[in-house]
């Protein structure tokens, strides 16, 4: 018996709405690819997660919406789950799974003054794993590093098409704002870029920030390639949103989600 192929479909995972950074980046790198998208709200914000709780939650939820969607890939698209649940994923998932690192290589390659800001959530900034990418990348770089909870609730707060306020925004950056020589920054979590033009608003007009998006859709669409498979010619008439709890939330972000090429919603409900 021939086996059939399943249909050519990603599933972009984030604990919120952070990934949709990456969405927006595979959109525009293959406007016609299939996109699911899985939102871990239940267990969200994964930045103040202890490491093998979160190990095991990531692998618990993409275990469960897999079995759902059938996805070809898996994009995670979360810098804290990245840095520490890639191996068990890819270990037990029989498909490809493509995660997000802090874009510190780049950074080093761009920055003119060797003097690189790092933002992220407090786990991804101070894990070992970062610490490894520095020392391989930018050891002759001075990092600042910020890690902040705080600047994930407002880009979902601020998806959600509530006001930002940019004085508490300043205040999360004030550390880099004391390195004059500072010219670049990392945007080491996914929700950040969904921030960017009020990141540029805030900081000095000198500073470039730098993120994984595209570097992430170049990837994605490498492997599709590589393992045979052709995009379509037309884009789905449904691309769906995994959320993991039913929340009152959900219904102010579809506006936002629907800019992101989702039309329809589902609650997978997953408990902590």
């Amino acid at each position: 018996m021939v086996k059939v192929k399943p249909p050519l479909s990603v599933l972009v995972f984030d604990s919120g709405v952070g990934g949709l950074s990456i969405v927006q980046a595979l959109r525009e790198s293959m406007p016609t690819l299939t996109l699911s998208y899985l939102a871990d709200n239940a267990g969200f914000p994964y930045g103040v997660w202890a490491e093998q709780d979160l190990i095991e939650r990531v692998y618990r939820v993409l275990s469960s919406v897999v079995e759902q969607v059938q996805p070809c890939l898996i994009v995670v698209a979360c810098n804290t789950a990245s840095t520490v649940a890639l191996p068990k994923l890819r270990a037990t998932l029989s498909i490809p799974v493509v995660g997000v690192v802090p874009a510190i290589k780049p950074a080093a390659q761009l920055s003119q003054n060797k003097v690189i800001g790092l933002l992220g959530t407090p786990g991804t900034v101070s894990r070992h794993y970062t610490g490894q990418l520095i020392a391989q990348f930018a050891a002759h770089c001075q990092i600042i590093r910020v890690g902040s909870v705080e600047l994930v609730h407002l880009a979902e707060q601020h998806l959600r098409g509530e006001i930002i306020p940019l004085d508490s925004m300043a205040t999360i950056l004030r550390p880099f704002k004391e390195h004059s020589a500072l010219d670049v920054i990392v945007l080491a979590c996914t929700h950040f870029p969904l921030l960017r033009d009020f990141l540029l608003e805030t900081l000095p007009k000198s500073i470039q920030l730098i993120d994984s998006g595209q570097a992430i859709a170049a990837r994605v669409k490498h492997l599709l390639l590589h393992h045979g498979w052709t995009l379509p010619e037309q884009i789905a008439p449904h691309q769906t949103v995994f959320f993991t709890q039913q929340t009152d939330n959900i219904m102010a972000l579809i506006p936002a989600l629907s800019q992101f090429g989702f039309n329809e919603i589902r609650i997978c409900a997953i408990p902590v």
